[in-house]
């Protein structure tokens, strides 16, 4: 059973103030700047192959070369989280918040800059690669951290509203990204581009994150790490060992919400552009209209369901949005296969509830006690979004070859284990009333 783990220090309920609004806006931003940073990469793709491998390489190891650098940041997520979880479970949460954004501008600011293969050779790839590691370790740290960080700071009761303002920020950063690269490809010639135009979105989300860590400054160390330093209830040995041995069922359960969440967010909202121009012919410019619109949708799933969680209990809450998500994104994907004129209502309809997401953090959150939360939470979601994260596209893909509503079952089977999970988390919740 996952222990319930009340929030230091906040016994008596109070409302959330202007400090704790000031804190949640502070970190989604700055979530928001650092999520952009990270995915800001894939919308340049195919430019970026052209750039840094020889051009007489053929297109499509090219492109499985670039996308492999892309998947490298996927790889670092889990050492980059376990190594500053484990800080901020010893040092503090702030200052490891302000790392993670400090680990991904500055790298991002550097692949703007960054020589070609024109240039300098077999280095340009290779120091991509270095950045886009760094990226990856940057991100492993932040995502966690950052929920960690919100939910110490609100009262108990408003957990589930602080994570999914989060999550919301974060998605915020998807949507930047896709709204800079559809700008900066309706203003300049796919020549333009390819000279020194692809470094825009780079330059732009290093400063970005350089003014993201200084607004990161006026935050203030969480309550729960502060009474803990005062009162010497730090881990006394290293954290992730003690994750390992006393909290095996919160990994588990942790690390089968993340396998939905990011089933729902990477083949919903990453995937399907690509797959409604491919397989139903739908013009790259109107899939990524619908994907805009979807995302936008995503954002406001994510509070709200951070609203309902707060309301309705874990249990139930996953298992009305885990049906919800499996009905709408099955209704999406087969009524679009016949029929794409109502592609804008039924795609913004998905996207809603993979608003689901935003309850996740909500139970990882509480699933460990707070000596070792940030490593709990880090080791559990890192790890997870490494495997399914990065096996996701390429099971989904080869699916499709056999099936091309591959989208659609693999996303319900999903919502399946989504409905279980709402009914183990559930029963726990009465048998602890």
């Amino acid at each position: 059973m996952i222990p319930h783990h009340n929030q230091a220090g906040q016994a008596a309920p109070r409302p959330l103030t202007r400090q704790d609004y000031r804190t949640l806006a502070l970190a989604a931003l700055g979530g928001a700047l650092e999520f952009y940073d990270f995915i800001i990469f894939v919308f340049f793709a195919l430019v970026i192959g052209q750039q840094f491998f020889p051009p007489d390489m053929p297109d499509w190891l090219r492109q499985f070369q670039t996308f492999g650098i892309f998947a490298a940041g996927y790889l670092a997520r889990p050492l980059g989280g376990i190594v500053m979880a484990h800080f901020g479970d010893k040092l503090g949460r702030k200052r490891m918040f302000t790392l993670s954004i400090v680990l991904m501008a500055v790298p991002t600011l550097l692949m703007g800059m960054l020589p070609t293969y024109a240039s300098i050779g077999i280095a340009a790839p290779l120091a991509l690669l270095a950045l886009r590691i760094l990226q990856g370790a940057a991100i492993g740290g932040e995502v966690p951290g950052a929920w960690v960080f919100v939910a110490e700071h609100v009262p108990a009761r408003h957990t589930g509203y602080a994570c999914g303002t989060l999550t919301a920020g974060l998605t915020a950063g998807i949507l930047l990204g896709s709204l800079l690269a559809t700008l900066i490809n309706s203003s300049f010639s796919p020549m333009q581009i390819a000279n020194w135009a692809w470094r825009l979105p780079f330059l732009i989300g290093g400063i970005f994150g350089l003014i993201a860590m200084y607004l990161r400054q006026w935050l203030e160390e969480t309550p729960v790490f502060a009474e803990m330093q005062a009162k010497k209830a730090l881990a006394d040995e290293l954290p992730l060992k003690t994750v390992l041995q006393q909290h095996q069922h919160a990994v588990v359960v942790s690390m089968l919400l993340t396998w939905l969440l990011s089933a729902a967010i990477v083949v919903v909202i990453l995937m399907t552009p690509a797959y409604l121009q491919k397989q139903f012919g739908i013009a790259a410019a109107t899939s990524l209209k619908a994907n805009s619109l979807a995302t936008l949708a995503l954002i406001v799933g994510c509070i709200l369901a951070g609203r309902i969680i707060d309301r309705l209990g874990s249990g139930l809450t996953f298992i009305l949005g885990s049906l919800l998500l499996g009905a709408s994104s099955h209704h999406f994907y087969t009524t679009i296969a016949i029929d794409s004129s109502q592609l804008y209502a039924l795609y913004a309809l998905a996207g809603l509830s993979v608003g689901i997401v935003g309850a996740v953090p909500y139970v990882m959150v509480r699933a460990f006690p707070p000596a070792v939360r940030f490593t709990g939470l880090s080791f559990s979601y890192n790890l997870s979004y490494a495997i399914f994260g990065g096996l996701t596209p390429m099971a989904v893909t080869l699916w499709m070859k056999t099936n091309p509503q591959a989208p659609a079952h693999y996303v319900l089977a999903l919502c399946g284990m989504g409905v279980l999970l709402g009914c183990h988390l559930l029963w726990q919740e009465q048998r602890r009333r």
